[in-house]
């Protein structure tokens, strides 16, 4: 004789199927859609300026150098940093206060990371120089931003009259927080010797010609990812650099 089966029984029967298909579903589901929003907190962009004298050379970092002689505090946390944490310099390449700067970026304020390099140029120095945050001067800029808007072209400033923007050399970088669990900054630093002149890229430039790989993924990287450079700019790996910042 066939059992019957009560109502109750067949209802509680499906309900626990159901809900153990949804606990075996889901961490592939989250895992595929990536994040709804980052992680509560701010991603704190530090922007340390250096500069040897005897050179008339200045160069930017953002993450510290590989060789680890150039630092730059850049980082993820509750608090919202003011003030830029930067090394001393190597001797030859000493700290400048008023180029550096922090800005520190609200990841609940939207869905992009934008990330926005402008370069300047001194014709009499022959001298580049980069900002990703404004200097903390205000003379030199950079709208680096998050948005629930993507951004196509870089913010930048016209300099002080002595530096002027090179567009060319400027770019953007859109990341979208939403697709994975780090964002992975480059720094590349290029040099010509003709010059003795340094820059530093983040993000490609915007001819192309100098690259860095920064990137939101769900793997942390380890080393920088850059260019060759032009043919006189070439890359010096030793001052490139890269750290991700967890947005768990």
């Amino acid at each position: 004789m066939r059992q019957k089966i009560r109502p109750k029984a067949w209802l509680a029967a499906l309900a626990a199927t159901v809900s153990a298909a949804a606990v075996l579903l889901a961490p592939a589901t989250a895992h595929a859609r990536g994040p709804e929003r980052a992680a509560a907190g701010y991603l704190n962009l530090h922007q340390c300026l250096y500069y040897s004298g005897s050179a008339t050379n200045h160069f930017t970092t953002v993450v510290p150098s590989s060789d680890g002689r150039f630092l730059a505090g850049s980082n993820v946390s509750a608090t919202a940093d003011s003030r830029p944490t930067c090394g001393a310099g190597d001797g030859n390449y000493g700290l400048v206060p008023v180029l550096s700067g922090v800005k520190a970026l609200d990841l609940r304020a939207g869905r992009y990371l934008n990330v926005h390099q402008c370069m300047y140029y001194s014709d009499a120095a022959t001298n580049h120089f980069s900002t990703v945050v404004p200097s903390s001067d205000g003379r030199f800029l950079a709208g680096t931003n998050v948005s629930d808007t993507a951004d196509t072209r870089p913010t930048c400033g016209a300099g002080d009259g002595n530096y002027q923007l090179v567009p060319v050399l400027s770019g953007v970088r859109t990341l979208d927080l939403t697709t994975g669990r780090y964002v992975n900054l480059h720094q590349c630093m290029y040099y010509w010797d003709g010059a003795a002149n340094h820059f530093s890229t983040v993000v490609p430039s915007g001819d192309g010609r100098f690259l860095a790989g920064t990137n939101v993924s769900a793997t942390a990287d380890t080393r920088p990812t850059c260019g060759a450079g032009d043919g006189r700019y070439q890359v010096v790996p030793v001052l490139s650099g890269a750290k991700a910042f967890d947005l768990a």
